[in-house]
């Protein structure tokens, strides 16, 4: 299985760069990571369960980093066994470009093989699943990285117009009566 991709971070590349090489950020992105101890620069061992289809399994692994340019980006490569569910092998080359100063293009490219269980669940499911939790995956480091700003004072929302806050079908109602009330006063 291949897959590329690219997420834009509201963060400069070198927070985004430092955050790649956090194990606690890691560990809060990654879905399903119930474990990730850093060994060194390079080396990380991590304990993932995850639900594929029909197939539940607690994975164990290493991963290790490879190519390292820093605040550009690295190969990771890794390796892990879900018992009788099989086992997941796989690399991705990560590269990081500035896109204005407060900005960064995270790029992407995975290969990857599956055995086992999971191997017989299908070509579709695999992708499919692969592709929503590396979804999961960045839509969680983005957070982590650089947080969404807090939603605006709540007092706005109470202090809004009756019919706005009916939603289109009350608006839309709610038109219709300014309308009419309109022509009554011209007619």
């Amino acid at each position: 299985m291949q897959m590329t991709d690219s997420q834009r971070i509201e963060a400069p590349r070198e927070k985004v760069w430092e955050a790649l090489n956090d194990p606690d950020i890691l560990k809060a992105s990654i879905p399903g990571c119930e474990e990730l101890i850093k060994h060194s620069d390079t080396e990380l061992e991590a304990k993932v369960k995850l639900k594929v289809g029909p197939v539940k399994a607690t994975f164990g692994g290493k991963v290790t980093l490879n190519d390292l340019d820093p605040p550009t980006g690295y190969t990771i490569e890794g390796e892990g066994s879900g018992g009788v569910a099989g086992f997941a092998r796989g690399s991705a080359k990560v590269h990081l470009e500035e896109d204005g100063p407060d900005a960064t293009i995270l790029s992407y490219e995975v290969d990857a093989k599956v055995g086992g269980k999971l191997a017989q669940l299908g070509a579709r499911l695999i992708d499919s699943t692969a592709k929503r939790l590396a979804g999961e995956f960045f839509s969680a480091f983005a957070e982590q990285v650089a947080p969404a700003a807090p939603i605006e004072d709540a007092t706005e929302e109470a202090t809004a117009p009756e019919e706005a806050k009916k939603g289109w079908l009350g608006g839309l109602f709610g038109s219709k009566k300014a309308e009419d009330a309109a022509e009554e006063t011209a007619g």
